[in-house]
């Protein structure tokens, strides 16, 4: 796994995250997922190309170990990847969140985001 994807242990990890960086993609998958072992390197590599410091972040939360995440965002099928800024969640090209293992989906909503992150960098 790619060293620019953050790996959340708990709740609180996630809620750190969400609250110092501007935008956050978060990957909720399952180590018994097989969709979910097909995208994560697809993901590692979104991280490695996109990932703004301190302003877009990219993680992933195991549904199994951080449960209280998982029920908080009302998670019910892997992968599924959603978006935050400053802390809340948003859509991405018109959706809440990204359910299944669709690189191309995927892949445009981190570009969007990290654009959106890199200007805001660079107002910085």
């Amino acid at each position: 796994m790619s060293d620019k994807v953050h790996t959340i242990n708990s709740v609180g990890e996630l809620d750190a995250l969400l609250a110092s960086h501007t935008y956050v993609a978060v990957d909720f998958t399952a180590t018994w997922c097989g969709p979910c072992k097909t995208i994560s390197p697809v993901f590692a590599n979104l991280a490695k190309t996109h990932a703004v410091d301190a302003h877009f972040a990219l993680a992933k939360v195991d549904v199994d170990a951080v449960q209280e995440a998982a029920q908080r965002y009302r998670i019910s099928a892997m992968p599924t990847f959603m978006f935050f800024k400053e802390g809340k969640q948003v859509a991405v090209n018109g959706q809440a969140m990204i359910r299944g293992a669709d690189p191309r989906a995927l892949g445009a909503a981190v570009e969007k985001v990290s654009a959106l992150a890199a200007k805001r960098a660079g107002e910085a």
